[in-house]
């Protein structure tokens, strides 16, 4: 079993967190997205995954030597290539051309998910979807009576479909979806300048390819601040209450209000934290009120009271005190 992870796009949602680290190694509760994605996808498959291709721009040694750990972190021998030019899709996939070959998994390093079952990798293809209320704003597929696709398609103007495509492919035969998308390149068969994976298996499809779908219980996207923020909250209530607390932390007159992560050499002074923050290690909390927030790493917060927010690493954030002279029946909103 092989896996690929298309990740070389610039996450300019998330700036400007991904000013300097790319949008997939984002820590999400304590560990960074695309990991999560490895070792979530790895644990649905009852075969050894062998080889991870990750798929990247320009990231530099030190975000390679990462990958290549997480890789070795679930027992698989990592690869790295590169996407020099964002030409979509199904190029990005086939800058892992050689992976291609034999049962391979394709997923987008953005994409995480809930799900309870595992995968049947017996099946030719296997397309993961979610229902969503407005089908409108994503890639769909549209199914037989027999609960096969029978079509893909981009943003529906009108609803044919409510199961959104996620961005997690499962091929059986990896060659079969590498010669289709080389008739792509080949032929220059481009949308919008791009080459489209779901062109592809549109062309599998007609070639005698089926997919069936995979439905996850919960989608959690990574996009941009607030999905983040939402993602890491779920991700923490799925702990059940186990997520790690590090047992260096320093807490003085503070109180911390599960669900939370809060990872080594972390300090909490005159503070309540949580529900649903996580705390990367080094960081240092005086007289803050935090909640359903993510700090990042070696940051410094005093006099903070923030909600729904990012922090990113080796920040110093401080509010000042206020002195405030109010009168009788005032409203004031800030």
């Amino acid at each position: 079993m092989k896996m690929i992870i298309p990740m070389a796009g610039m996450g300019k949602r998330m700036r400007p967190h991904t000013l300097t680290i790319p949008k997939p190694l984002i820590d999400i509760a304590g560990k960074p997205i695309v990991q999560r994605l490895v070792e979530d996808l790895s644990s649905l498959v009852d075969e050894k995954v062998d080889e991870i291709a990750f798929v990247i721009g320009d990231f530099g040694p030190e975000v390679e030597a990462h990958l290549i750990n997480i890789a070795e972190s679930v027992g698989a021998k990592g690869h790295i290539f590169y996407q020099n030019q964002p030409l979509g899709t199904a190029h990005a996939i086939h800058c892992a051309a050689e992976l291609l070959d034999g049962k391979v998994i394709v997923a987008f390093a953005d994409t995480l998910f809930r799900t309870g079952e595992k995968m049947d990798t017996s099946r030719e293809g296997i397309i993961w979807v979610h229902q969503v209320e407005n089908p409108s704003a994503f890639g769909v597929v549209q199914l037989d009576d027999n609960s096969m696709v029978n079509r893909f398609i981009e943003k529906p103007a009108t609803p044919v479909s409510n199961l959104a495509i996620v961005g997690v492919y499962y091929f059986r035969e990896g060659q079969v979806l590498r010669a289709e998308i080389e008739k792509l390149l080949n032929n220059k068969l481009m949308v919008n300048g791009e080459y489209q994976l779901t062109d592809a298996l549109e062309n599998m499809m007609q070639q005698g390819s089926r997919f069936s779908v995979y439905d996850v219980e919960e989608w959690l996207d990574c996009g941009n601040k607030n999905a983040t923020v939402h993602t890491n909250t779920r991700i923490l209530d799925f702990s059940n209450g186990n997520t790690p607390i590090a047992s260096d932390l320093v807490q003085k007159n503070s109180i911390i209000i599960q669900p939370c992560f809060i990872g080594k050499g972390v300090s909490i002074v005159n503070s309540i934290v949580g529900p649903h923050v996580s705390v990367g290690e080094g960081t240092s909390i005086t007289n803050c009120i935090l909640s359903n927030s993510i700090i990042q790493s070696h940051s410094k917060l005093t006099n903070a009271n923030i909600d729904n927010s990012m922090v990113g690493n080796f920040v110093e954030y401080t509010e000042k005190h206020k002195e405030l002279n109010i009168g009788d029946f005032t409203v004031i909103f800030q």
